[in-house]
């Protein structure tokens, strides 16, 4: 079951005298349950996408639907429960004068009503922290644990998709790992869809089930994990590919 989809979605930016399209007539389509990868160099599109599906921009044209139904531009609290966002700063993504676990419950509180409380116990043991550390501020953690709390955030409102940015980019090799192994798991348990945006296409091969690659604001290959990564067709997937094999050796 397709739980969403985007149709003919364009985003130009505009500063001063200047026009960037940063999407043109992106299609694409997540099914429930499923891990899309999005891989592609910078400025090709993949956070721009996200952006319009989290509804922090709106699109220039096209449609988006989630569950068959059209998603507005002007965002209910129901939308944004269900789809939930992690960013590539999991530090910066906290209020730095509140606690982790006082910025887990305002988001709670306003996406599922006033006087919730989250359940700490099974939240912290599903990122598999102590509740202990989510009483902590976001400096006096580690990136990999304030960015496991960023995803302990999005799972207390229970979300049906999940959209990670670059999330694993700015830690360390055991962090990333740590972080990926989790996120598998979560979905696993949970059904959850994601949309998983990497520049690293040995990462996606991992953990992802489908690859969408983007150029310059355009989908230019998709497919199954394997194939478009184990054999690509396009020319500029394969440039792609093999850069990153080059950095790795």
């Amino acid at each position: 079951m397709t739980i969403l989809e985007g149709k003919n979605i364009c985003k130009r930016y505009r500063r001063r005298d200047v026009s960037v399209d940063a999407l043109i007539d992106v299609s694409f389509s997540l099914r429930e349950g499923e891990v899309l990868g999005i891989v592609g160099e910078s400025g090709s599109g993949k956070s721009t996408l996200l952006r319009q599906i989290s509804g922090l921009e709106t699109p220039d044209s096209g449609e988006l639907l989630l569950a068959g139904k059209p998603l507005p531009a002007k965002r209910t609290k129901e939308n944004y429960r269900e789809i939930q966002m992690i960013f590539q700063d999991a530090v910066g993504s906290f209020h730095p004068r509140r606690k982790i676990a006082d910025s887990i419950r305002e988001t709670a509180r306003n996406l599922v009503g006033p006087g919730i409380e989250p359940d700490w116990q099974t939240l912290c043991s599903l990122v598999q922290l102590t509740p202990e550390l989510a009483e902590r501020y976001p400096c006096d953690l580690s990136g990999g644990q304030c960015q496991r709390f960023a995803i302990a955030r999005a799972m207390a409102v229970q979300p049906r998709i999940l959209l990670c940015d670059e999330i694993t980019s700015a830690l360390d090799v055991s962090s990333q790992a740590q972080i990926l192994k989790l996120l598998d798991s979560l979905h696993r348990q949970k059904n959850m869809s994601v949309i998983f945006v990497s520049h690293d296409v040995a990462v996606v091969r991992s953990i992802c089930d489908r690859v969408m690659v983007m150029y310059r604001g355009r989908v230019v290959e998709e497919g199954t994990a394997e194939a478009v990564i184990g054999s690509p067709r396009e020319e500029y997937t394969k440039k792609l590919i093999s850069s990153v094999l080059e950095v790795r050796t």
